[in-house]
């Protein structure tokens, strides 16, 4: 037998299921729902970000730049006078000594003016003895009254220190002829090694520019070199006398080579802007040669305490360079100057304060006047 429901108890039930499906939604979706929620908004909003506090340090740093060894003397040794290459006591490599014969040349002119030069000496010699001896007789007898007159002496005596005078000038010219004698004779201004030769035996040499093109030796002191770099303006204020620099060469790349500062030009150059600064190599061992060049590491070492602050905290933008202090929970983009750069920390100059909050990590996101937690 078929049981009949009315209508409005069908209805009824509707109702109450969709009440029930309603409140069953409502139960699962609650607790749950609301912590991935929450989870999810904590994920979507921006993180505050990292400050520290600003504090002064010293920044000890580096420059890599290129430097070039050359001779300590370096010279161009020419006949004073000009003559034939009689002897070579030296050729290229040979070590000499200072006043180390390395050459004798000859001109027999030079030796005939010295024999003349000697022949007047010895007349006029001659000639100051006989005149002296007069002026000394005329002297002495006219101690005796209406024996000679003065003017007998007077004129005695003139022809004395005229005489005298001779005699010197002859002595002078014969010094010359024979200093010019002795500069036949090549020798070494100083102790190093012969690094050219542009003569031979029988060759024609003279002074420089005058029957000679080129100078009869080149002599090069090894044993000590200059090392000499060209420090740009902004590093200058960091180099001082006697700091100790390392350097290498390609001919010994796992060694290195040091040296001291010991010349700075006090000015730049006009077209590079940057400092000559030569650095003393002792190089007794002579593995270094002039004309090498060199990859210098030069300390930069401030002298004085200053903000230092990692790289991150320094903000590029198109504007200049800047960095984001926080000030009353807000950022302010503070401009500064870079300076030495270390690592991952740099030196910075600019209207601060020891103990200022700065952010560690500066965007362009922060803008100027943004709240900042």
């Amino acid at each position: 037998m078929k049981r009949l429901i009315n209508k409005p108890v069908r209805s009824l039930l509707v109702a109450t299921g969709s009440i029930l499906l309603a409140v069953i939604a409502t139960n699962c979706h609650s607790p749950e729902s609301k912590a991935e929620a929450s989870e999810t908004e904590k994920a979507e909003a921006p993180a505050a970000p990292e400050v520290f506090t600003l504090k002064k340090g010293k920044l000890a740093s580096s420059l890599q730049i290129p430097g070039e060894l050359v001779a300590f003397r370096d010279v161009d040794i020419y006949a004073k006078v000009s003559g034939y290459i009689k002897t070579l006591n030296a050729d290229v490599g040979s070590e000499v000594r200072q006043g180390q014969l390395l050459a004798l040349a000859e001109a027999p002119e030079l030796s005939a003016q010295l024999a003349s030069a000697n022949s007047k000496l010895k007349a006029q010699e001659a000639l100051s003895i006989a005149s002296k001896a007069n002026y000394e007789r005329v002297l002495e007898a006219s101690k005796f009254s209406g024996a000679v007159s003065k003017n007998d002496v007077d004129q005695a005596l003139a022809k004395r220190n005229a005489d005298l005078a001779q005699l010197e000038a002859a002595k002078s010219s014969y010094q010359e002829v024979s200093d010019l004698k002795r500069y036949l004779e090549i020798r070494a201004p100083f102790d190093g090694i012969i690094s050219a030769r542009n003569a031979s035996t029988g060759a024609y040499v003279g002074p420089s520019g005058k029957g000679s093109e080129f100078p009869l030796f080149v002599l090069t002191e090894q044993k000590r070199l200059r090392l000499v770099i060209s420090v740009p303006e902004a590093y200058t204020g960091y180099v001082d006398q006697n700091d100790q620099v390392t350097f290498m060469v390609k001919a010994f790349p796992d060694k290195k080579f040091t040296g001291q500062v010991k010349r700075m030009a006090g000015a730049l150059d006009k077209r590079l802007r940057s400092e000559r600064v030569e650095v003393d190599v002792i190089n007794n061992d002579k593995k270094l040669l002039p004309g090498m060049i060199a990859e210098v590491t030069l300390p930069l070492p401030t002298k004085t305490s200053t903000f230092v602050v990692p790289k991150s905290a320094v903000l590029n933008s198109s504007t200049g360079v800047f960095v984001v202090r926080v000030a009353n929970q807000k950022a302010e983009w503070v401009p500064v100057r870079k300076g030495l750069e270390a690592d991952n920390n740099i030196e910075i100059f600019g209207p601060l304060t020891e103990g200022d909050k700065l952010i560690s990590t500066a965007t362009e996101e922060i803008r100027d006047g943004s709240p900042v937690k």
